[in-house]
């Protein structure tokens, strides 16, 4: 078992961030595999961080069900439960991310309204 969530959306944010890192990348890429579930695979492509809240809200139901399913005596079943915590706590850092970008957008046009408030134009 491995982290795919957690490899897919590091993939997705630099994709969205427009971060390249060739070897952060690659060892992402051999995590994953040559054909990685689709939920995980929209994840890793993922453009927008709109995107990868959305991939990563499918890949989290996804592991839920895996984690529901799975018995409690298999010996892989302790850390199949902790990539479910890994992974919804990457869902709260990822919905933080996105409360601060909008937060951000809020102040620019905050900013926007308070400049041409001191200098109207006569446009």
């Amino acid at each position: 078992m491995t982290c795919h969530e957690i490899e897919a959306l590091r993939l997705g944010l630099m994709n969205s961030l427009g971060v390249a890192d060739d070897a952060v990348e690659k060892h992402a890429r051999d995590e994953l595999g040559a054909d990685p579930d689709p939920h995980i695979e929209a994840l890793a492509e993922a453009e927008s961080l709109a995107a990868c809240k959305r991939h990563l809200d499918t890949a989290l139901v996804e592991l839920e069900g895996e984690v529901a399913s799975a018995d409690a005596d298999d010996p892989g079943y302790d850390y199949l439960r902790g990539r479910l915590v890994a992974v919804r706590d990457a869902e709260a850092a990822l919905d933080r991310l996105l409360t601060q970008g909008e937060g951000f957008l809020d102040d620019l046009g905050d900013i926007h309204h308070a400049l041409h408030e001191t200098f109207p134009t006569d446009e």
